[in-house]
């Protein structure tokens, strides 16, 4: 079965930057388009960026020319820079991937477990 594990998250002061991992493994035929979201306490889900397997990415409003998003198709990996945090970015960070298992089956979906990253002086 298909695996997302995340890194990177952590404390970090308002203004400073963070950057986010998130490495795929198992079968797989390919991974099509990856992306982040992240939840804070008492919110919904909410989509941070997401690139394609092209590279063509998108990005929340909120985060627009702070984060960038940027794939490593050979290492299986997709990255989230952040820059200039501020603390309404604190959340918990989810990497996303759309995959096909086999040449032939139809394209899924799988999620990592999350990682924690905290805004504060």
């Amino acid at each position: 079965q298909v695996q997302l594990v995340e890194s990177g998250g952590g404390l970090v002061q308002p203004g400073k930057s963070l950057i986010l991992s998130c490495t795929t493994s198992g079968t797989f035929f390919s991974i099509y388009d990856q992306g982040w979201y992240r939840q804070a306490p008492g919110k919904q889900r909410e989509l941070v960026a997401t690139i394609t397997s092209g590279g063509t990415t998108n990005y929340a409003e909120s985060v627009k020319g702070r984060f960038t998003i940027s794939r490593d198709n050979a290492k299986n990996t997709v990255y989230l820079e952040m820059n200039s945090l501020k603390p309404e970015d604190t959340a918990v960070y989810y990497c996303n991937a759309r995959y096909k298992k086999f040449w032939n089956t139809a394209i899924t979906n799988a999620w990592g477990q999350g990682t924690q990253v905290t805004v504060s002086s």
